[in-house]
């Protein structure tokens, strides 16, 4: 988004000693069309805006490369082209560089657009190189398309048509980082005399007559007829297409900076939204937000408004799900909104924790596992509930009597052996860790032994569904009784009481935090 000392800095010759020092490749796409062919004509003999600081310049002819793509669509005229664009290039003595592209699989794109990224990467590629060879910032460098103020208004009309919002009513842009438009002020009519004061021929595509074309049909039918009301729409148009898009980079901003306040949680194929905070947005800001979580989990996702007026009536009901495009799944409860991809649908790793040991976890996270000695005397309960108290605001602490698991008899065997209590305590312990399963039940700790659904627990919790599966699981064996839900609930039949003997601590801690053991007695 430009400030006003930059957009209006075009209008002055001159500009910094930096912008001057400037010298990175700046590459024409010329397909030998007649906006294509002015380009490179004017590129060469007279004064461009390349839109660095300098305005209106001259570039001096070392920086200049043309790349032509044959998208080999038209048979021997794409051919014919290809020739037209290399004779015009020796002529003016530019390097040129020609791709082909083929179009067998569009990947459930139109031809237009296929085309239109064939053309961008390769000449993103064609930078790339040219500045290696160079050594020179791809900052530096410019890719120059050809659109005028007429290929704008097309553009703005066609989005109109479809029903775009603020984003595609501006239509083609001055400037996307590196891709700059200089002929944006300037009709198709102006460049085409242009050329024929010059006496410079051109190519034309016989497709651009086809009215089955949007592109074509508005061209040929819808602006004539807006001409005939106002001879200078194409121009209007292109002020219009300026206002909206300096005013949607400025809204574009203030949601960028409002998501950033209102996501709760972000990891991969997943985001956590902050529903009151969503909720008391701007109805303006809300809908780009929407759009920007969306396009970070899936850039593919073609997102319609009725898709972004579903996401916000969840948000403003508290309550519900729906499906975007793509599959990503949204989630409103709990105060918190969940969209996440099918793709990266992520599931807590399962298996055995042995005691000692230790497991990640999802979220980065860790779960730790070992036991302590009740020392004689020392009512286990207690010990419990004080090493409980001590533990870290981002720890989860549990402790589960070992005897209730089944290995404390030998344990204790071994501790009166040993004497001194060195032994290893609960040998061969180990817990199986996995996510909630459907119909999981439990004995939630305080029910005196009555069940309840591992589900009804997450509930009370206000766990989001979206984030259930993340919820470590610790159970006696694979399909066994539940022994503790991960910083939630420990079950009442494995809890310690005062005839414990040896206890196993089970801590859930950031994974980055400093493993520290705990030793009792």
């Amino acid at each position: 988004m430009p400030t006003v000392a930059q957009r209006f800095a075009r209008h002055h010759a001159g500009g910094s000693s930096r912008s001057r020092q400037q010298a990175g490749p700046v590459v024409l796409m010329v397909s030998g069309g007649a906006d294509s062919t002015a380009l490179l004509v004017m590129a060469c003999t007279s004064q461009l805006d390349l839109d660095d600081g300098r305005g209106a310049a001259r570039i001096a002819r070392e920086r200049l490369h043309v790349l032509h793509v044959n998208h080999h669509l038209r048979g021997a005229a794409s051919d014919a082209d290809e020739v037209f664009v290399r004779e015009l290039c020796a002529r003016y003595g530019v390097p040129l560089c020609v791709e082909h592209a083929s179009f067998t699989d569009l990947g459930g794109q139109n031809l237009e657009a296929a085309a239109r990224e064939v053309r961008y990467a390769a000449a993103r590629r064609y930078v790339r190189e040219l500045c290696a060879e160079a050594g020179c910032s791809r900052a530096s460098a410019r890719i120059v398309t050809a659109h005028t103020a007429s290929d704008r208004a097309e553009t703005f009309i066609m989005n109109a048509i479809k029903g775009a919002g603020a984003a595609g009513l501006s239509s083609i842009p001055r400037r996307r980082n590196i891709i700059v438009r200089p002929l944006i002020d300037s009709t198709h009519e102006e460049l085409c005399r242009f050329l024929e004061v010059k006496g410079i021929a051109w190519r034309e595509d016989e497709s651009n007559q086809d009215t089955s074309y949007l592109r074509n049909f508005v061209r040929h039918r819808v602006i004539p007829l807006m001409r005939e009301r106002n001879a200078n729409v194409v121009r209007n148009v292109g002020a219009a297409c300026d206002i909206l898009g300096d005013e949607d980079a400025l809204l574009s901003k203030l949601a960028a900076q409002a998501l950033r306040t209102c996501t709760r949680r972000q990891q991969d194929g997943l985001i956590v939204l902050d529903g009151a905070r969503l909720a008391s947005a701007e109805v303006a800001i809300a809908r780009r937000m929407v759009r920007l979580v969306v396009r970070q989990l899936d850039e593919d996702a073609r997102l319609e408004l009725r898709h972004v007026e579903a996401v916000l009536a969840l948000v403003a009901a508290g309550a519900g799900s729906t499906t975007l495009p793509d599959g990503i799944d949204v989630r409103m409860e709990f105060g918190a909104c969940a969209l996440r991809t099918a793709a990266a649908r992520e599931e807590l790793a399962s298996g055995w924790l042995t005691v000692p040991g230790r497991m990640v976890l999802a979220a980065s996270r860790v779960l730790e596992a070992f036991a302590l000695r009740v020392p004689a005397g020392t009512d286990a309960v207690a010990l419990a509930r004080d090493a409980a108290r001590d533990a870290a605001a981002d720890e989860a602490v549990a402790f589960v009597d070992a005897a209730a698991l089944g290995y404390a008899e030998r344990d204790l065997v071994a501790l009166k052996e040993a004497g001194d209590g060195s032994a290893t305590l609960a040998r061969g312990a180990r817990l199986w860790v996995d996510s909630p399963a459907p119909g999981d039940l439990m004995c939630p700790l305080g029910m005196h032994g009555r069940s309840k659904k591992l589900s009804d627990i997450l509930g009370e919790e206000q766990v989001p569904v979206a984030e259930r599966q993340l919820v470590p699981v610790l159970r006696t064996a694979p399909g066994g009784s539940v022994v503790w839900v991960g910083g939630i609930r420990l079950d009442d039949r494995f809890k310690c009481t005062a005839l414990s003997r040896v206890l196993i601590q089970l801590t859930i801690r950031p994974l980055d935090s400093a493993v520290v053991v705990r030793s009792v007695g």
